[in-house]
Parts: structure tokens; sequence; C-alpha cells
């Protein structure tokens, strides 16, 4: 069924609304409905009309209709409450403005982020900027941004190819304080500047090294130098990188069979040794079997006065005194029993049970930093030049060497035999 229609009202004039005419009196009225008049001077809140209350007699159908408002009247109350309501303070308006401004979202602004000075923000070591996972504590879309530092400046001593910069050192004492990836990612420019300086003295080393080890070839800084990271898969330190720098020379370079001499740059740890360091079986079965047959030749190098005193620690010309010298700077790895295939009776027992061969003299850092430094060291690689050729002879001998050995071992087995033949 289609809705009823509803009676329209009388349309209102400009000066108020329109009177009805008076019902006359032989009729009842059915329904009355009178509207309030609108003056410009005064408002008043209009009341419901009656013609909109159902008579008794209608059916539900139009008692229904008849209750929902017009559109009419909806309009002409929401326009008398407008103008019934009295006018807002300023203050009352200026805060319906800003709680409109808060309720419209935000236009997202373009263009670069902000950026934080760094030098107004201080972190703790451990806890800086540029260390990744730290909070800087910034509002939204604000970055920093973290200069990196540049390389020490030299000051008044130039960088030279023949000798340690004292920068150098500082970089290395830096390092042992914050030995991790995220610190030297940061000083890279220093530890570049640091290397190449250790690079271009082991450069200048080495020509001084030929002129006192003829064996020794001359080959570039990388087939000489160490490699400042470390190798933690098995180590119980997890640092990732020395704290140093090293070299070494032999007649392959840093690695091969041969004897080594090995220079070592650290701020108070700084020396230079020479030998065989964990020599594989062949070569440390060459070793005892010298020990024990020709120990004399080992302790004749040992007895040196030179290597006593730099090497051995100045230990008195006894030759008990300096092998156990010899022995206790080897002790590390050592064997507590007597090695297979010697008995413990052997009076080179001590020797035997070595499974590294070296010796080392400690530097100050005096020593090594200046234009003294490359002399000192060259000094006692020279001393340590004997040890280095007996061992060369003993693991990778020359054709000369392994001839005089021929000789050496026939002599003993016809002395061994005359001793017997006169038995």
């Amino acid at each position: 069924m289609g809705r009823p229609k509803t009676k329209q009202l009388a349309s209102v004039s400009n000066g108020g609304s329109e009177k009805r005419s008076a019902p006359s009196a032989t009729t009842t009225p059915t329904r009355q409905s009178k509207r309030v008049k609108t003056s410009s001077s005064t408002t008043s809140t209009p009341k419901k009309s009656p013609y909109f209350e159902p008579e008794s007699s209608q059916s539900e159908a139009e008692s229904e209709i008849e209750n929902e408002a017009s559109g009419y009247e909806d309009e002409d109350q929401s326009a008398v409450s407008a103008m019934s309501s009295p006018p807002e303070s300023e203050e009352e308006i200026e805060e319906a403005e800003d709680t409109s401004e808060d309720e419209k979202p935000r236009k997202r602004k373009r263009g670069r982020p902000s950026a934080v000075s760094v030098a107004s923000v201080k972190s703790e070591k451990g806890k800086e900027l540029w260390r990744p996972g730290v909070k800087a504590d910034l509002a939204p879309g604000e970055q920093v941004f973290i200069k990196l530092p540049k390389a020490r400046q030299p000051g008044k001593t130039p960088y030279t190819d023949d000798t340690i910069h004292p920068n150098t050192m500082l970089f290395l004492a830096d390092l042992k304080e914050n030995n991790d990836r995220e610190w030297l990612k940061v000083h890279d420019a220093d530890y570049r500047q640091s290397k190449k300086d250790f690079d271009s003295f082991v450069e200048c080393l080495t020509e001084k090294i030929i002129e006192k080890d003829e064996t020794i070839p001359e080959l570039p800084p990388k087939d000489l130098t160490f490699r400042i990271y470390r190798d933690i898969r098995f180590s119980p330190d997890p640092t990732p990188y020395k704290t140093h720098f090293s070299a070494a020379w032999s007649r392959t370079g840093r690695k091969g069979p041969y004897a080594h001499y090995y220079v070592q740059v650290q701020p108070k740890g700084s020396f230079v040794g020479a030998g065989i360091w964990h020599p594989e079986a062949e070569p440390l079965g060459l070793l005892r079997r010298a020990m024990d047959r020709k120990a004399h030749k080992l302790k004749a190098v040992l007895m040196d006065p030179l290597i006593r005193k730099e090497c051995l620690g100045g230990v008195g010309n006894d030759e008990k005194k300096v092998v156990k010298a010899f022995c206790a700077g080897n002790a590390e790895n050592a064997l507590k029993n007597k090695p297979k295939g010697y008995g413990a009776d052997n009076p080179n027992i001590d020797l035997l049970r070595l499974r590294n061969f070296t010796m080392g003299c400690k530097l100050k850092d005096e020593e090594v930093v200046g234009t003294k430094g490359i002399t000192r060291i060259s000094e006692v690689i020279g001393i340590m030049s004997p040890f280095i050729a007996y061992l060369n002879s003993v693991v990778m001998p020359d054709e000369e060497d392994s001839s005089d050995e021929d000789e050496d071992e026939d002599g003993a087995e016809e002395e061994e035999e005359a001793e017997q033949s006169d038995a």
C-alpha cells in the first residue's frame, strides 16, 4: 500500500505566520492548529502543534503516520532554537575553532626530515649513537647525521716510510679499549692511516733484514704482514681484532716451512722474535733427531754472548743455565713426559720435550717509535740470524748441509764400531 499523503502547512510570510479563520459555532472542530507568533524583538521556544496529534477515530496506520514530525516542523524548530540561543563569547568561539582544527587530520609534511646536531648529543661509552640499536629519543621525522671522525693530524712529527709514527701507537691503544666492529668501522680513517704507516715501515725494514740475512727475499708488504682480524671460531676471547701490527720474514715470506723472523708493534708489548712455532710432525721429528744426536750445535748457538744478553735474559756463561733459559721460553706447549722413541734418561731430554723452538727480545715503545726504531729492530734480527740459520739447516737443509750431515753420521757410526771392536 502506498503511504497516505500528509496535509501541508500554510506557508509563513515575511511578517509572521498567517492566521486561520475561526470555526463556526455550528460545527465542532476536529483539530486546532495554533502557531506561535514570532517577532523580531522576542524569541520563544515553539510548542508542538496539536495538529499532529492523531484523532481517536483514525486508523492505526494513520496515527503512526501523523505521529511522525514533518520536515517543515523540524526546519522551523531548528531555526527558532538557533534564534533563541544566546550569542557565544569570544573565548568559546576560539576554543571551538581550536578543537575543530585538532579534529582535522594533519597533513604529512613533505621534504627532508629535520636533522639534529650531534654536538649537542652526549652519550656514554658503549651507548654511542653510531652503534646499532641505540635509541636517540628523536621526534617522528627527525634524523641524526653523524660525521665520521677524520684521521689524527700528524702534529709536529711528520710521517716517514722508515719510522713508526706515534699516532700508530695511539690507534692501537684505542683499539684495545674499543675492540668491536662498530668502533673500527667509524674509525676506519685512523686504521687505514696506521696500517699504511706500518706497511711502509715493513718495506724499509725488509732491506735492513736482507743485509743481515741474504737468504731472505725481497717481497712486498702484503706477503709479509699479518691481518688484524682474529680467528675467534675456537677461542674463548670474542674480541674480533688483534691489538698489534705484525710481520714475518722467511725464505718464503710469512708462510712456509722455514724458520721466521717476527716483528710485533704494540703499545707496551712490542718485541722481535725468531724461530719455528708449532712445526708439523715431519720437521718436529727432524728437530728432535738433531737434539738427540747433535745438541752441541744448538748449544753453541745459544752460548753466543749477544743472544744470551738480548734473548735469554742476560743469563751467564753456563751451558746448563743457558739451556734451561731457552727451554723456559718454550715451555708453553712442551711435553710433560718423554717423546715417543726416546728414553727418559736422555741427557738432552729437556730439549726433546719441546714443541716450539723460538727466542725473543722485548722492546720498549721508545725503541720502536721514531728514527731509531728501524736500527734497533734490524740490530736484534742480526743477532738472531745464526739461530735461524741453524734451524733451517735441520728442517730444510741445503745440498751442502745434507752432505755435511751424512759425513757426520758416517763418522759417528765408525766411532761406534771402533768402540765395539775395542770392547
